[in-house]
């Protein structure tokens, strides 16, 4: 086996998952401009936590699956230790790299905004992503990698940008991190759905697992097409909102090709179309409540 390449390096980072760190900030930062609170250095800088935190949660699970050996019943893209290109000891290091530079770009938020209870938010934010699929215990293996998606990319992400830049956080800000966390959930159980055969084979107790396939097809339409019952209210109050429907060309294909997909690559496309579905949907209802 050859050693892993700067592109297989790259494959790790998963990038096609960093579309749901970079949009709660997004959606976040439309908000704190519509307060007149907008900073570019503190948006940047929540942007790079998120960015960092999802590349190390990334190359953690590559490790921790890898060590465990439920990437021996993988079906997707290969993963670094699972394939043998990288040994686990080096890209353990490079997620705690990568944790090192969110902790380090939440620290100078903290310091800059002089909010220092956020250093235990920081913290709690670690611990999740390194028990996804890490410990003795990996929540991830028991169900319940939706609920905490769900909390840290929505609101947590969402509403964390709007108070480092106010603490002014309207309710608006609010159900539009209940909206983005539900896109970041469906992606989620696009990826387990997926992956139900093997995660059970593995012993990987995922959503998915659990309530079947059928029931995770289904669920996944629901998650994809709430987001835009609550654009329709906000259209109410920020007309430009009805851009945000456009966004609806690309989560109606993909909860059809989900309804209806028979092979596993199938439902790689329907992951990719809902990472975009959820990229989109932020920038352009930020810039809906923000002009």
């Amino acid at each position: 086996m050859h050693p892993a390449t700067p592109r297989d390096w790259i494959s790790g980072m998963r990038v096609r998952t960093l579309p749901l760190a970079v949009a709660p900030v997004l959606l976040g930062a439309g908000f704190a401009q519509l307060l007149r609170a907008f900073d570019l250095t503190l948006s940047l800088l929540a942007l790079a936590v998120a960015v960092f935190l999802q590349i190390g949660v990334n190359f953690a699970n590559d490790y921790s699956d890898g060590v465990r050996g439920t990437d021996a019943f993988r079906v997707g893209p290969q993963r670094l230790v699972a394939s043998g290109k990288a040994s686990p000891r080096s890209v353990l290091r490079v997620a705690l790299a990568s944790f090192a530079l969110a902790a380090l770009a939440g620290l100078v938020i903290v310091i800059l905004s002089g909010l220092w209870w956020l250093l235990a938010v920081g913290a709690l934010a670690l611990v999740a992503a390194w028990f996804y699929t890490g410990g003795k215990k990996p929540y991830g293996y028991m169900g319940l990698g939706e609920v905490m998606v769900f909390i840290f990319f929505g609101p947590v992400a969402t509403v964390g940008t709007v108070y480092i830049q106010t603490p002014n956080v309207s309710q608006d800000a609010w159900v539009a991190s209940v909206a983005i966390g539900f896109l970041a959930v469906a992606t989620l159980i696009a990826n387990n759905t997926r992956d139900i055969p093997t995660d059970k084979l593995a012993g990987k107790k995922t959503l998915s697992v659990r309530i079947g396939d059928r029931a995770s097809r289904v669920l996944y339409c629901v998650f994809t097409l709430l987001p835009f019952a609550i654009a329709g209210v906000f259209v109410l109050f920020y007309p430009l909102t009805l851009f945000v429907f456009f966004v609806l060309l690309l989560a109606v294909p993909a909860c059809i090709i989900m309804l209806t997909a028979k092979t596993p690559r199938e439902l790689i496309l329907v992951l990719k179309l809902t990472t975009f579905t959820s990229l989109l949907y932020a920038g352009l209802l930020a810039v809906a409540v923000a002009f």
